[in-house]
Formats: C-alpha cells, structure tokens, sequence
C-alpha cells in the first residue's frame, strides 16, 4: 500500500489497530481508544490538507476506480466495448446496470491498480475512440431513457500524435454538443482527477458532483507549471492558484455538491467510500427522474450558459462640485 508523506503517523496507528483486531488479544476498550485516536489524529492532519496535498490523495494508487464502484454500488453491470469506428479503448467503460430501482448507463475513466494494469489502461488517459464509444453508449441510454452516470478520474485525454491524428478533438466536442442535448438524465461524479478536455468530454451533468479528496481542473498542477513559470517544479504553487478542489469548485458554482468520503481517504476503506457514493447517486437520481425532460434541458443549458458569467456594480457617475 502507498502511504503518503502527511499519512506516516496515521498508517501507524492503523497498523497497530489491525494488529489488535486480528490478533484477538487486545481488549475492547483499548481498541475503542485507539479508534477515537486514530479518528483524532486523522480530523486533525486532514484540517491542515493544501491543495496540493489534496492533489496526491486524487491521485492515490490504492483510490478505487470505475469497474470498483461498478461492482461494489451496482448490480448487473454489463460492460460494452467499442466506438464502431476504429477500436475499443480499455481507458473508458461502460454499460448498462442497476442501482435500486434505477436502470442506469454506468461510464467512466478506467485507470489500473498495478503497472501491468495502468500500461494495459493507457493510465486512464482515453483516446478518441474511447470518448466515441462513451457518445455511443449515451445515445443508447437516451433511447431506451435510461440516466447516465459518468464517473470521472483521468489526468488527460491521451497526448500522443496518433490520437490527434484519429480525431482526439473533435471526439471531445462531439462528447459535449451530445451532452447538452442529451434527452436523458446525467450525473457526473469525479472520483479522482478530473484533468482538462479529457473530463470534460464525460463532465456536462445535470448535476456535477466530487468525492471530497479529489480535483477537477483544466490542467494538472504541473502542466501550468511548465506553462506560466516554465518550470514543472511549481506544481505545488500552480495547485494552490488553480483552485482545483471541491470547495473553491462550490463557490466558483462549477460544481453541485461534495460527496463524503471514509475518514483518511475513500484509498483506506473502498467499500464504505462506495456506500457513501451508493447513497448519493440514489439520492440525486430520484430528484433528477423526476424532472421532466423539456425541464431538464432547460435547466442544463441555463446551468452551463451562466458559468464564468460576471455581474459587475456599475459605479454612479461622480457629482459636480455645488456652487459655494
């Protein structure tokens, strides 16, 4: 498991506290102390996070991703592969799965939990026939009025010159003009990094959503670092002035809402991070279902026309001197 620098002194007091419990020989009231320790201990260093912090948990190995909470929050998922055009693109899933009573289409970045599997995913950095194939499964749930849920976490469509060459950007617009129109629910949800067109291709929801240790930005923190200073080595600078967690991105009004994650991280209990993700897909899809669709639209294209819209005070012209 990677333990990050600010989580040596909490993965201490977890190791001792699974010794404890798996060995059986510790007694109840000392676990429940090192418990309520252990929960301190986590309040307090996760009060003191920096973005950039915020920025290494986004980015933790051990962080679940798509086809986890595919298994752990749904039922029945269905994985669908190909755009139809050129190939499949293992960097993004997607299917249609269960959620309670909801039929939904599930689609998401894929990154890998080992090198084997991250080499295999491309990092979860999709190429344009990954995001034709995500075109290609929306259209599908509109016509059969399923909701989508997009899962975001990928640091950027791919970068290489062949996937410039097959369309990368014209496979991001045709994502977003789809998007707008869609005749259908969409709740998007970052889950780890939500990095530049690459997100915004699965990013225009009804509702946007973040899992509070993750980012969502237009660039990663080192790429406007090479960018503004020249000099990668200014990302922990860059992460501070992009404003690219989930509070500055409430009040900037890009995103709706912040979903909890386990205490430490949704990387040390995935299971309880999923349940908590269950309870607010759930909670938001029977609000999003019961909006009818020329309402929906409606509501959507106002929600995205008035981002980055500024209201300035126009000052009064200043008063002539009176006669003395």
């Amino acid at each position: 498991m990677t333990i990050l620098e600010f989580e040596l002194g909490l993965s201490q007091l977890r190791a001792e506290l699974a010794e404890l419990q798996r060995a059986g020989n510790g007694s109840p009231g000392r676990i429940e102390r090192l418990k309520k320790r252990l929960k301190s201990a986590t309040d307090a260093v996760f009060a003191e996070l920096t973005d950039w912090d915020r920025v290494q948990l986004a980015r933790h190995p051990d962080r679940p991703h798509t086809l986890d909470y595919a298994n752990w929050c749904f039922s029945g998922f269905i994985e669908l592969h190909g755009d139809r055009n050129f190939g499949d693109d293992p960097a993004i899933v997607g299917g249609p799965a269960r959620l309670g009573e909801h039929s939904v289409m599930l689609i998401g970045h894929q990154k890998g939990s080992n090198s084997r599997e991250n080499l295999a995913r491309n990092f979860g950095m999709a190429s344009p026939e990954g995001f034709r194939k995500a075109r290609r499964l929306m259209l599908l749930a509109e016509k059969f009025s399923l909701p989508v849920i997009t899962l975001l976490d990928i640091p950027g469509a791919s970068p290489v010159l062949e996937a410039e060459e097959r369309g990368q950007a014209w496979a991001i617009a045709d994502n977003l003009l789809t998007m707008a129109g869609l005749k259908t629910p969409i709740l998007a949800i970052v889950i780890g990094e939500g990095g530049s067109g690459g997100a915004l291709a699965l990013g225009m929801g009804d509702r946007v959503l973040m899992q509070e240790n993750t980012v969502y930005s237009v660039a990663s923190p080192e790429g406007a670092a090479s960018i503004v200073w020249r000099d990668y080595k200014f990302a922990e600078t860059a992460a501070e002035a992009l404003k690219l967690t989930p509070p500055h991105l409430i009040n900037l009004g890009i995103i709706d809402g912040i979903v909890a994650e386990p205490p430490g991280g949704a990387h040390t209990d995935g299971p309880e991070a999923a349940r908590l993700l269950r309870e607010r897909i759930a909670a938001e899809l029977s609000g999003l279902t019961a909006i009818a669709v020329p309402e929906l639209l409606r509501q959507r294209h106002a929600k995205y026309r008035g981002m980055g819209v500024a209201h300035l005070q126009r000052e009064s012209a200043p008063r002539e001197p009176a006669d003395s």
